[in-house]
């Protein structure tokens, strides 16, 4: 047996100075549980203390010389980190540059990515899908299975092992600034479902899924990226709200759980301790009540809901004493190391504890092949990302998901004669963070599609009072009014809202009397603050086929077949939606 693990471990190390073509290894002759525990216990105290971190990088093309790759060569080398978390960037290029990392490392690395919206999400050429909150007002298992069954497949052919998807977490707070469109919705039962069905299509195509953020963030009205939120609830409001959805998770079998920087005052003994560190939450319900059994990895440790409050070293060791598996995107891989293993040496943290980790990273990449096979063949990249399948799953999901909540007016489906004026109005939250480029081009488009005669603007945060008064004299002089507005769920924003300009705006729009459509991409609770608004369409999602869609669905074209997800607080009900008004007209 000796010869043979000795012989396993020498095809470990090959990686490194194989050519790319030659890369793919011949299936060890060890089953995958002797594999994890003949590698454990070769491993050195510092493999294993590296192996429970996972720095990140863009997934960016680099030469071999550059300041980054260098950085990552010494978390890999010198550090002997598990993995890796890859931001967005050119697929092409960051398969290349995963597969080099691939061949530094002495046993394979763990690589995840937050791939919520598909890995177009953060890839851009691959497929873009909707989030949650869209899948949610479709109601389908089906849909919500097929995208969990795409992204695994695109992910794997990048060499992106974890996705940090699906958020189980129950939206029940119209205020929440940064999970909102990226939950299913606020029913518990419905989020299940979902969820699960997700889960089952990520991991029955070759990828760890994970259930985030344990142990519920969706009932904040801060993000963590800023602050430590605070959801002061009791045990019986979680079993009944926040729980059920990771325990359906982990009835399906999720491979992974997230942890979320939110502190529960009435839960915690300490005060202000967040969940992500505390040994109650992470090993007292997660591990021993709900009998999770999977990694558990902290969200990014660079997030201020805890790096305000805590040392990286400190926080680090919080962590691992709480249960955590994997400390995500340490502010120092440096640090976070030595904390370890000096923890270690010390008699701080037993060696075993560090054995549990490290079993369950090894399990996971044994699972998934990595001992056999830890590479991708980039000359297969154009046959399996962006697909036209992917397309046609992303058109579909937002088909069905268009939801119309109000048509007091029933100015729906829109008929303007041809030699009339549209006045559009394209209106965005604020002009800064729109990664892919500012919204509305798709909208625009189709819209003139239909009728040429229209004059379009943009209205943003940095729209002046001067501009704003001469968009009220074009409203008066057109004979019908469009809005697409956009509000963003997004790290580091703190709020999901039009400025006050904004918002008087369109109060005095509405006040024409002109017919007036007004499709909503984004948070739908903006009706909150304008509940005079006579008509109101959630796409919520701001993707071109959302804006696509939701033109079709305002001439008619198509049914608005959506269904709330969630409740829009004394307005409408969770399931609310209007769908008989096309199917009248047709």
């Amino acid at each position: 047996m000796k010869l043979i693990i000795s012989f396993a471990l020498i095809c470990l190390m090959m990686g490194s100075v194989l050519p790319l073509s030659s890369q793919k290894q011949k299936p060890l002759p060890l089953k995958d549980d002797e594999w994890v525990e003949e590698t454990l216990k070769s491993m050195t105290l510092d493999e294993k203390v590296g192996q429970m971190l996972i720095p990140s990088t863009n997934g960016t093309f680099r030469n071999v010389d550059s300041d980054e790759l260098k950085r990552v060569r010494r978390d890999i080398e010198v550090f002997h980190v598990g993995g890796y978390h890859a931001f967005g960037g050119d697929p092409a290029g960051a398969a290349l540059e995963l597969n080099r990392m691939q061949s530094l490392a002495k046993i394979p690395l763990l690589i995840t990515a937050d791939l919520e919206g598909g890995v177009g999400y953060q890839f851009p050429g691959t497929t873009l899908l909707p989030r949650a909150m869209a899948i949610g007002a479709t109601g389908s298992e089906d849909l919500a299975y097929q995208c969990g069954k795409i992204t695994a497949i695109e992910q794997r052919a990048l060499g992106i092992h974890v996705n940090f998807y699906p958020v189980v977490d129950v939206n029940n707070n119209p205020a929440n600034p940064i999970i909102n469109v990226r939950s299913f919705g606020e029913d518990p039962a419905a989020v299940s479902r979902l969820a699960r069905a997700y889960i089952r299509g990520e991991q029955e195509n070759g990828g760890i899924a994970t259930a985030k953020h344990f142990p519920g963030h969706g009932d904040t009205s801060t993000d963590s990226h800023m602050e430590l939120p605070v959801v002061n609830v009791d045990r019986a409001r979680l079993d009944k709200v926040e729980f059920p959805s990771f325990r359906a998770a982990i009835d399906e079998g999720v491979g992974a759980v997230m942890s979320a920087h939110i502190y529960l005052p009435k839960i915690e003994d300490e005060k202000g301790l967040p969940s992500t560190l505390s040994p109650k939450i992470l090993t007292g319900i997660l591990r021993d009540e709900m009998k999770f059994k999977g990694i558990i990895f902290t969200d990014a440790m660079t997030m201020q809901g805890v790096a305000a409050h805590y040392t990286p070293e400190d926080a680090t060791l919080r962590a691992v004493k709480a249960g955590a598996d994997v400390i995500l995107h340490p502010i120092s891989t440096e640090k976070s190391f030595n904390a370890i293993k000096q923890a270690v040496q010390s008699g701080q943290i037993p060696e075993s504890r560090i054995d549990e980790s490290v079993r369950r990273l090894l399990s996971a990449k044994a699972a998934l092949g990595l001992n056999k096979n830890r590479y991708v063949d980039v000359n297969k990249l154009d046959e399996l990302l962006g697909s036209t399948a992917g397309r046609d799953l992303s058109r579909k999901i937002m088909e069905n998901a268009i939801t119309l909540v109000r048509d007091d007016k029933e100015v729906l489906p829109l008929k303007v004669d041809e030699s009339k004026q549209v006045l559009f109005i394209n209106l965005i939250d604020g002009v800064d963070g729109w990664g892919r480029g500012l919204p509305g081009g798709t909208f625009r488009q189709e819209l003139m599609k239909r009728h040429a005669k229209t004059i379009d603007v943009q209205v943003t945060d940095r729209t002046t009072s001067g501009e704003f008064d001469l968009i009220k004299k074009i409203a008066n002089v057109s004979d019908a009014i469009v809005v697409a507005g956009y509000v963003r769920v997004a790290a580091y924003r703190g709020s999901v809202s039009l400025n006050e300009a904004q918002t008087n705006m369109l109060k005095a729009l509405i006040k024409t009397n002109k017919p007036f459509v007004f499709a909503l991409f984004g948070s739908p609770f903006l009706i909150e603050a304008l509940p005079e608004l006579p008509s109101y369409i959630l796409a919520y999602e701001y993707m071109p086929e959302a804006e696509s869609a939701t033109v079709r669905a305002i001439f008619g074209e198509i049914e608005f077949k959506g269904n709330l997800p969630v409740s829009l607080p004394g307005l409408y009900p969770i399931g609310h939606g209007i769908h008989h008004t096309v199917k009248a007209s047709q």
